[in-house]
């Protein structure tokens, strides 16, 4: 492989050279060019925007897929760009069990029979939740993670650049004040300090040995040479012209100020180059940047697909349990089908205190009203019915309920019934008695009491 040498060396010591100013900024002993306070903000919204949406992401990659050893399998598939093998749902898994379970109890006994049924709800159960998790995959997952390996990337480059150019842009400021600093030196205090008058030199022969003349030979080559003794140059004072100091370099020559003005002018030149570089990446920075209130309302759409196909899946979930509790409760004929809702409260907020937008998120379905008697009979007369002697029971009415016609009876949130069921009667609905007052209530409007 061909390494150029002096490209990597340099590229070292700019790296050195950053990191020691962008450490001296750290300390407060580097002056740092500040970005305006809209930029500031631009890029603390982005920041935000990429953290939330990592675990956002994260977070319903657990709710589709709890088991982790499965994500990781996903997260290799897709990165070796290889199709992610069907897997079964634990619904449809519990499905196998049942049947199977059922199979070998005996198909035809009441336990053998209500498993093959269990089982064949939570098969669709599992097909749903399959087509729920590809959904919401498609179209939530897949464009977040699109953000974070695709346009924060880019964006994440331009801000290294952008810092880049603001360090070089800092590094010449500095320079230019130096060069500045060091032309008025120059312009107050002389470069060359005299100890003798400024108006003399020496003498051609002590010039001449400064200049550089050998130093004086050895005592046994001067005894050679010079048998009467050798005697060192005499040193005497002349006048000085302005045209010797200068030959001299006894007085600051004029060149010296031009060779700082140069440097001012070099430095004055390198800072508009990195003004100009770092202008221009600012400004695709912050079009970048100010492109995130574009990801977020696709975010926005992405989110609302995300709720619709959720809810899609949970009436699928809602109707395949309804359709076996009334296969289950039709089967046994009991007083009670195991149609009741569960006694746990649900967390909603009164309708007093709710807007109506979230009221109609809480409040249950309504079933369809059905008659108190079977088809092909007359319907009863409430003021006819009377309570069985036994399988009478308490319930709790969780939200207000307004009666359609009269054979229902009006609700108050709160308030305690007394509820019981008919032979033929529609699983959704009971008889509910309050003093002299009787009619049908839905049954998700109640939390039954023991």
């Amino acid at each position: 492989m061909d390494f150029n040498m002096k490209k990597l060396a340099s590229d070292a010591g700019i790296f050195f050279t950053r990191a020691v100013q962008f450490t001296e900024e750290k300390f407060g002993q580097a002056e740092k060019t500040e970005l305006d306070a809209h930029f500031e903000n631009l890029l603390a919204r982005a920041d935000s925007t990429k953290n939330w949406t990592e675990r956002i992401l994260r977070q319903t990659e657990v709710l589709l897929q709890p088991n982790p050893s499965a994500r990781v399998e996903e997260f290799l598939y897709e990165k070796l760009d290889r199709k992610v093998p069907s897997r079964v749902t634990n619904g449809e898994l519990l499905a196998q069990y049942m049947a199977e379970a059922a199979g070998e109890l005996g198909p035809t006994t009441p336990y053998g029979k209500t498993l093959i049924k269990v089982s064949e709800a939570e098969k669709r159960l599992g097909a749903a939740e399959r087509d729920f998790i590809h959904t919401a995959s498609v179209s939530f997952l897949t464009p977040l993670r699109n953000f974070l390996e695709g346009d924060w990337k880019t964006i994440a480059k331009e801000r290294r650049l952008l810092q880049n150019r603001r360090l070089d842009l800092d590094a010449c400021k500095a320079r230019l004040k130096k060069a500045k600093a060091a032309e008025a030196k120059a312009t107050t205090v002389p470069d060359f300090q005299e100890t003798r008058p400024r108006n003399y030199i020496l003498s051609a022969s002590a010039s001449a040995t400064l200049d550089g003349t050998p130093c004086p030979p050895p005592r046994a080559e001067r005894k050679e040479k010079h048998p009467g003794g050798w005697r060192p140059p005499c040193f005497f004072l002349l006048p000085l012209t302005p045209s010797v100091a200068q030959a001299r370099g006894c007085l600051s020559l004029p060149e010296d100020g031009k060779l700082w003005n140069d440097e001012v002018d070099k430095a004055e030149q390198e800072l508009r180059v990195a003004q100009t570089e770092f202008d221009r990446q600012a400004e695709v920075t912050r079009l970048l940047l100010e492109g995130i209130s574009s990801t977020h309302v696709n975010h926005l759409r992405c989110l609302h697909e995300f709720v619709k196909s959720q809810t899609t899946y949970y009436a699928q979930c809602y109707r395949h349990m309804l359709d076996l509790q009334k296969q289950l409760g039709s089967s046994e004929g009991a007083i009670f089908p195991g149609t009741f809702v569960g006694t746990t409260e649900p967390a909603s907020p009164p309708l007093s205190s709710a807007s109506p937008t979230t009221a109609a998120a809480t409040m249950p379905t309504v079933p369809q009203v059905a008659s108190l008697a079977p088809a092909g009979e007359a319907p009863l007369c409430l003021e006819e019915v009377a309570p069985p002697a036994s399988g009478t029971r308490k319930a709790r009415v969780l939200y207000d309920y307004e009666a359609a016609d009269s054979s229902e009876l009006a609700l108050l949130a709160d308030e305690l019934i007394t509820v019981y069921s008919l032979p033929g009667m529609d699983p959704d609905w009971l008889i509910g008695e309050r003093g002299n007052k009787k009619g049908k209530v839905p049954v998700t409007y109640l939390e039954l009491l023991s």
